[in-house]
């Protein structure tokens, strides 16, 4: 599955694949294919990603649009 938030959020910081790559623990062609939707991102990956972004796994995955946390239920 594709999830463009992880190619912007690597961009947005000014990080290359490979930077990512090593903080994940795996090579840079196994992020790419992540990037690109090739292979599925697992949960632990999401995981780290999302405390090297500060936003939420969600985020990261898609919804919401908002990085920040949820809003109050009314």
């Amino acid at each position: 599955m594709y999830f463009p938030r992880v190619k912007d959020m690597r961009e947005d910081h000014d990080l290359t694949q490979v930077q990512v790559a090593k903080y994940l623990g795996i090579c840079q062609r196994t992020y790419s294919n992540y990037e690109r939707g090739i292979a599925n991102i697992p949960a632990y990956c999401v995981k780290l990603l999302s405390k090297l972004y500060y936003v939420s796994a969600d985020y990261l995955l898609g919804t919401p649009d908002e990085s920040g946390p949820y809003p109050p239920k009314k």
